[in-house]
């Protein structure tokens, strides 16, 4: 006896109808979703499907520890994170334009971004040399407390937002060295009349005291070292320095690096660029600038100290300025620190906010760690 066929042409023709219903019911309430939280399907929609690939000039030389390797770092880690859908194409100073235009170039859209030390701009934008390095400044961990957690962020994004441009700290060093000199210098008087390259305040503070400033870019200062147009040059740290060949032509090498007490580093982003990305991305890319900035600081303080062992060894004599020296050099400091506000409110804004940061942080930093002495 045959069995009976539960799925009739009625039946059938009943749960066909079901399941079409569902679907529309369900469709209808998917659109609901959608249109309630219109931000979440723009982002869903955007999230894994667009490509970014932006061409990104940097300031220093990638072979350079620390100083210029980080923005691989950078570059890898997002490309590994999205399987190559964003792509930040690293090229070398002065392969697209001179190093110390990039902000500019990102300004006008000539490349999507760029890796910059922001002091550069301040012969554009007086305040940029607070943001980047300052004489007798925050410390590098004591800077990024005041950038993260304070108003250091939002500072830097208002002030280069007229500019065009979406700054975000991706890079910090510590100090550098105060200088390589062919001479020793035993007074601030040894500087008049010195030709020396440096850089930011810093150089400020030399031309005050009479000294001949000048700021060339890294690739230049050893030949301009070596044939006499400079005396004496600051530039990074000793593991930099030294591929340069800054220790064969100048065995003095001295510090602290009163001048730049941190070394910080943007990748800067062209405004139009960075407002068509989606939030996630934007959030992916800080997140993994943030993560580069950590890296950056644990590298660079990695790989001085087997740099300076091997100084005694190639004739280079390690210098500490005496204090006596230091506290001159802090006195004319704040004297440009505050000709440089009187003239500039952004200037004064930013350096009013990190003084406020600072004074409140000293009674942490005074009573929790130990003297460096000790």
């Amino acid at each position: 006896m045959a069995t009976k066929n539960p799925w009739s042409n009625r039946s059938a023709g009943f749960a066909i109808g079901v399941a079409f219903l569902v679907g529309v019911l369900g469709a209808a309430s998917l659109r609901h979703a959608e249109n309630n939280n219109p931000g979440q399907a723009n982002q869903a929609d955007a999230v894994g499907s667009r490509q970014v690939d932006w061409r990104v000039p940097v300031a220093f030389g990638t072979n350079l520890p620390a100083l210029g390797d980080n923005i691989l770092f950078v570059s890898n880690s997002l490309s590994r994170s999205t399987n190559d859908r964003i792509k930040l194409q690293v090229f070398e100073p002065g392969m697209l334009m001179p190093a110390f235009s990039i902000t500019e170039s990102v300004r006008d859209g000539k490349v999507e971004a760029g890796y910059t030390w922001l002091g550069y701009d301040q012969g554009k934008i007086a305040a940029t040399p607070l943001l980047s390095a300052v004489p007798f400044g925050m410390e590098p961990w004591e800077f990024t407390a005041w950038y993260y957690e304070d108003e250091g962020k939002r500072l830097t994004e208002q002030l280069y937002a007229p500019h065009n441009i979406h700054p975000i700290l991706c890079g910090i060093i510590g100090p550098e060295t105060a200088g390589w000199f062919s001479k020793r210098i035993e007074t601030l008087e040894d500087l008049r009349g010195l030709k020396i390259r440096f850089a930011g305040l810093g150089g400020k503070v030399l031309q005050k005291l009479g000294a001949s400033v000048t700021l060339i870019p890294g690739g230049e200062i050893f030949q301009a070292l070596e044939k006499g147009a400079i005396d004496a040059t600051e530039y990074s740290m000793p593991a930099v320095d030294q591929m340069l060949g800054f220790d064969r032509v100048a065995k003095y090498n001295y510090f602290p690096g009163w001048h730049q007490t941190f070394t910080a580093a943007h990748l800067v982003v062209n405004q139009p660029v960075w407002a068509a990305l989606s939030a996630a991305d934007q959030e992916l890319i800080n997140t993994t600038c943030t993560a580069g900035v950590i890296r950056n600081l644990s590298r660079g303080e990695a790989i001085q100290g087997a740099v300076m062992q091997g100084f005694a060894a190639k004739g280079v004599t390690t210098v500490k300025f005496p204090d006596a020296i230091l506290q001159e050099l802090r006195a004319v400091t704040q004297q440009v620190l505050a000709e440089e506000a009187a003239r500039d409110e952004d200037f004064e804004r930013i350096w009013l906010s990190q003084k406020r940061f600072q004074a409140q942080y000293q009674h942490w930093k005074r009573n929790a760690y130990l003297r460096r002495d000790f």
